[in-house]
């Protein structure tokens, strides 16, 4: 398992789980703050044996979404599954213990400088010269992974979303249970605001051209809204690899997963979700193939395509666009008297996008003509 964030961690835990041997490998000799803001859906508990509210900062029920800091529409989730906000450093370290209660081996630190598939088996070296085999390679590790380019998984066309995040230790007047999303102030995408226990991570996110150059522009503009200094902050910036059509995620005894295999939504940036979810197919489809169930590994790519990239399809159709079209979007997409329902409904994971776009579509375009 070559990462050992939300997505390795979690194929790690239902691995050994399974009885199966796993060396954990993570190239950090210590859990970094993650630029992430730690959204994701409360269905996910679904996936896991174990109690995940321990690393739940906040449970929201209210979704406040906003065009300019003006124009307001508030989504409210109270009568959907949660949306949880955690820290991510929290939730991969609480799941890298669990992996490891279940038998996972954590090397640490280990950065993988040459994957190479020797016969039957595959040889992962460090750049320290550590040397382990392995019939199977999760490759888990974000990104700006080189390997799944490497051994064609994934997109050959790389699309990214660029993002600068903020995190400030006290809570400005963000209320409790509550989350905002603003359009209009960025060229192509959006802010956020999500609670944190004890804090806030405010957020820019570009969907169309990775530009942040004006970052730091819209922050001067939304850090006061929110009762924040402009000043306020450490500011870290990174680039999403987000979905963009479908591929095959595996290959002979190889797997990408998370953000590595280009998951990411592409038009509300949600990670953590397809972290988890293709953590959890990878980790069946493995445990399959390795017991003689199986031929082969097809089965993680074909899961991935119907329970998550059939539903990106769609998304990253809405995102093209919602994002060159914004003031039309929020007025078509946000306030439509339906719209805070189906947005409710779409952030808790009770739906996917196929569910509303075709209808979203129709009426941008007819808008436009």
């Amino acid at each position: 398992m070559i990462g050992a964030g939300a997505a390795g961690s979690t194929a790690a835990f239902h691995l050994a789980e399974a009885g199966i041997k796993v060396s954990l490998l993570e190239k950090n000799a210590s859990t970094l703050i993650k630029p992430c803001g730690g959204g994701m859906a409360s269905a996910v508990q679904d996936w896991f044996p174990f109690d995940l509210k321990p690393v739940v900062d906040e449970v929201i029920q209210k979704v406040e979404f906003s065009w300019c800091l003006e124009d307001q529409v508030i989504a409210d989730l109270q009568d959907s599954t949660p949306f949880w906000i955690v820290r991510r450093e929290r939730l991969d370290s609480f799941l890298i213990e669990k992996a490891i209660n279940a038998g996972a081996e954590l090397f640490r630190p280990f950065e993988v400088s040459s994957l190479k598939k020797v016969e039957r088996y595959w040889r992962i070296t460090s750049k320290d010269g550590k040397e382990l085999e392995a019939k199977a390679v999760v490759i888990a590790d974000g990104s700006n992974s080189p390997w799944p380019k490497a051994f064609g998984l994934g997109p050959k066309a790389q699309h990214h979303a660029a993002t600068t995040s903020v995190r400030l230790e006290r809570r400005g007047t963000l209320k409790e249970g509550t989350s905002r999303f603003d359009f209009g102030l960025v060229h192509h995408g959006f802010t956020w605001a999500f609670p944190l226990s004890g804090g806030v991570n405010i957020g820019v996110g570009t969907f169309i051209g990775n530009n942040q150059s004006d970052s730091q522009t819209v922050l001067e503009k939304v850090l006061p809204s929110l009762g924040f200094d402009p000043k306020e902050g450490e500011k870290q910036e990174s680039l999403l690899r987000v979905w963009n059509g479908h591929h095959s995620l595996h290959g002979e005894g190889i797997i990408a997963i998370g953000d590595a295999a280009s998951l990411c939504d592409p038009f509300l940036a949600e990670g953590l979700r397809p972290a988890l979810i293709s953590g959890c197919e990878a980790a069946l489809s493995i445990k399959n193939w390795l017991k003689g169930d199986a031929n082969d590994l097809s089965s993680y790519s074909s899961a991935m395509k119907r329970r998550w990239g059939n539903s990106m399809a769609w998304g990253k159709r809405i995102a093209q666009v919602f994002y060159r079209f914004p003031k039309v979007g929020y007025q078509l997409g946000v306030k439509r008297p339906t719209a805070p329902k189906r947005i409710a409904q779409i952030l808790s994971g009770r739906i996917g996008y196929e569910e509303i776009a075709q209808r979203v579509i129709k009426r941008f375009i007819f808008q436009k003509q």
